[in-house]
């Protein structure tokens, strides 16, 4: 049973839900105790990882930040504007954090690979919190290895890009180019507003001025007419957000998208095949309010009512 919804002791009588004592899961959905007798659709799991940032740290404290602040969402059974209560369609476990040690990124790398790569195996889905966005280059591969060359579909201000060394949170998609884990040709960026190589580049770019402009459901048009067909890897870097909306990160750059305009884009989605999806780069030490992890934990909400709708139609693989 959620740990939110309410219980009935022998007496009949109601018994308070327990919300803010101790919420140790996303949702306060059960903790996965054992992966081969394992019912759940979807398995959330965090990588509190910070070593590949430029910026200001803190991301390691990312996964345990959107887990609290998930409790101002737990306790509404049927979230607006849907019209079914998410775990009536779609089971969803906690596995906790990957387990690493600290410093050696290496470790973290073989580990998130090794994990998520097991949990792929046993015909679930992966739903990871950073971290920094280095993470993905680890997801991406124990995905690629499951699912082969996958589509991207990237939130970000930044196209992480660039290349350069291991353990760099701006050179990922670089790298998973190079090692054909993505298909760029039928991959979309997001909400791009710093500057990039684009003299042939070989990513379909929806800036943030061309999303602000044309507004969530043109987005997710454009969206889905580059991924329709093919298996998408979802990532979604906090500060695609405009820093009003999630200050709390660690390279803000002002003029992206608000929450809400995200919202509705992920969630006119349910056409495409999401196979997995992480969402990165929330910095506690610099948030207010919780401001950015609530932000962050809405999006991965939204997304679960996205694969349960999937799920609804029979369209889940």
């Amino acid at each position: 049973m959620n740990s939110t919804q309410d219980a009935r002791p022998a007496t009949g009588e109601p018994q308070p839900v327990f919300m803010y004592g101790h919420l140790s899961t996303f949702l306060g959905v059960p903790r996965l105790a054992d992966l081969d007798a394992s019912k759940a659709d979807l398995v959330v799991q965090g990588i509190p990882f910070d070593l590949g940032t430029q910026g200001r740290p803190g991301t390691r404290y990312g996964p345990t930040a959107i887990r609290t602040t998930s409790v101002h969402l737990a306790w509404e059974e049927t979230r607006w504007p849907w019209e079914f209560k998410l775990f009536d369609e779609l089971t969803v476990e906690d596995a906790g954090d990957v387990a690493f040690t600290t410093g050696m990124p290496g470790r973290m790398v073989d580990e998130v690979m090794r994990r998520t790569g097991s949990i792929l195996a046993a015909g679930k889905r992966v739903m990871s919190f950073g971290g920094d966005h280095y993470v993905t280059l680890p997801l991406l591969r124990a995905h690629h290895e499951h699912h082969g060359t996958l589509s991207l579909l990237h939130f970000d201000a930044h196209t992480d890009t660039d290349p350069g060394e291991d353990y760099d949170h701006g050179t990922m998609f670089h790298h998973a180019v190079k090692e054909g884990l993505i298909d760029p040709s039928r991959s979309v960026q997001v909400g791009i507003r710093t500057d990039y190589e684009r003299k042939d580049y070989p990513f379909t770019v929806l800036d943030a001025d061309w999303v602000v402009n044309h507004g969530p459901r043109k987005a997710a048009e454009r969206i889905k007419e580059v991924l329709g067909g093919h298996a998408v890897y979802m990532t979604f870097d906090i500060d695609c957000l405009d820093p009003s909306c999630a200050p709390g990160t660690g390279t803000p750059v002002v003029g992206g998208p608000s929450t809400n305009a995200v919202l509705q884009t992920v969630r006119d989605l349910i056409d495409l095949d999401i196979v997995g999806l992480d969402l990165v780069e929330v910095s506690p030490p610099y948030d207010t309010a919780d401001i950015t992890a609530l932000a962050g934990a809405s999006i991965c909400l939204e997304f679960l009512y996205v694969l349960a709708e999937r799920k609804r139609q029979g369209l889940l693989r």
